[in-house]
């Protein structure tokens, strides 16, 4: 899952309007983040696959660290103790930022092939398969922004401008649209520092976006 992440933000945002929506923009794929620096790394790996599934090339070779389970709810407690305790934020803005982590998992569950460990290790892995059809896939994920999108929009109040009313719906919209690429287009055809690194530039791109346009509302 790709897009379909930031339907946690958006919602965890609605929750919480003391938090900051670029921050939980990148507190959702925090453990992607991770995971593209370990490959970098050489802890993690995955290999560049030519229609794995049908919605994906590549294949997700080994990731305990970055996307088992028991990693996935360290690396959030990680995050609340680090915003609680080192930038002395409040309880539930903290709380919201480590929720946004670890909902990183259980969206992947849907749509990963078994290659989610439940531990530290690479065991037991789990994955209900969703990207084996990219139909079901690309509206898994669409519905889930527009839903997000509503709540987000029923609980924050437009300043008078045009990005403050329309922003959000069009970054939305645009990150439906690209998805589109993203699940159906052609393969990838770089290496895998270049997949890291355009990876990176995407989610520190939408974060600063959505730092932006959250800040056009109130």
């Amino acid at each position: 899952m790709l897009v379909g992440h930031y339907a946690a933000s958006l919602a965890l945002k609605s929750k919480e309007k003391k938090s900051s929506l670029g921050v939980l923009f990148l507190a959702v794929q925090f453990v992607d983040i991770l995971f593209f620096t370990f490959v970098l790394l050489g802890i993690e790996r995955l290999n560049v696959v030519e229609n794995f599934t049908a919605s994906t090339h590549f294949e997700l070779v080994f990731m305990p660290y970055t996307h088992s389970l028991v990693a996935s709810f360290l690396w959030a407690f990680g995050a609340y103790v680090f915003f609680r305790l080192v930038l002395s934020k409040g309880h539930m803005v903290s709380l919201v930022v480590g929720l946004a982590v670890v909902s990183h998992w259980f969206l992947d569950l849907i749509v990963h092939t078994p290659d989610l460990p439940l531990w530290l290790n690479d065991t037991a892995k789990v994955g209900f398969g969703l990207w084996h059809d990219p139909i079901a896939t690309y509206v898994l994920e669409a519905l889930l922004l527009i839903g997000a999108l509503i709540l987000y929009l029923r609980q924050t109040i437009h300043n008078n401008t045009f990005t403050g009313k329309y922003g959000m719906i069009i970054f939305v919209l645009f990150l439906i649209l690209m998805n589109t690429s993203n699940i159906f287009g052609p393969p990838f055809g770089g290496s895998q520092v270049t997949l890291a690194f355009s990876a990176f530039a995407m989610y520190f791109g939408f974060a600063g976006i959505a730092y932006w346009l959250d800040k056009k509302r109130v």
